[in-house]
């Protein structure tokens, strides 16, 4: 028993510098895939397909749109998850937002492959949003629904976060072609393919 104890410590809190290193890297990860997105003119699921609608429907700026459409879901997260998942939250929302807005002056894309745009952004958006719930952060929205029930019924994150991700999409058919809704399907797919097969209920919730 001693020797599995050894062999197995106690998990140790991640500290505030780890935890904001976290929210600084998923971020940008997660902002490279919006950059991709946007420039193939294609959609993720979530918040920050609600977004996208809007930039696509009314010319509106996507980070000013994903924190808006995100301020319901903290009132959720505060009474389901907790106050420290809330800030996180709120903080790593804020920071995409910023991200989405002044990362497009430093980088762009020459002509992409629509295929490949789309598993390269749904999977930039997995790793990003990965690193944030092993944080104890998510990007607000439909994460925060998935991670809830996750935690309390044993539904899989990325199961939930897909269904509701295709809903989102389907209403892209305002706004995209129905190949760029397919090819967008195709990047939700990636992104929870991520999630699903890396937090699996049961073995990781961050600490």
């Amino acid at each position: 028993m001693s020797e599995l104890h050894t062999a197995f410590p106690p998990l140790q809190r991640h500290t505030p510098l780890e935890d904001l290193q976290a929210l600084l890297v998923g971020c940008f990860f997660v902002a490279l895939s919006v950059l991709v997105f946007r420039h193939s003119h294609l959609m993720p699921g979530g918040t920050a397909g609600l977004s996208f609608l809007g930039h696509y429907l009314g010319g509106w700026p996507i980070g000013a749109v994903l924190f808006v459409v995100s301020i319901p879901f903290y009132l959720f997260a505060y009474r389901a998850l907790g106050l420290a998942f809330t800030v996180r939250t709120f903080v790593a929302v804020g920071v995409l937002s910023v991200y989405t807005e002044v990362l497009p002056a430093f980088i762009s894309f020459g002509p992409l492959h629509p295929v490949a745009a789309a598993i390269t952004a749904g999977l930039q958006a997995g790793v990003g949003i990965l690193i944030l719930i092993r944080h104890g952060a998510s990007l607000g929205g439909l994460g925060v629904l998935a991670l809830y029930l996750q935690k309390t019924r044993g539904w899989r994150a990325g199961t939930v976060q897909m269904a509701g991700d295709c809903l989102i999409l389907l209403a892209g058919l305002l706004a995209m072609s129905p190949t760029q809704v397919a090819l967008s399907v195709l990047a939700a797919g990636a992104l929870n393919l991520v999630i699903g097969v890396n937090h699996r209920p049961g073995r990781y919730f961050g600490a």
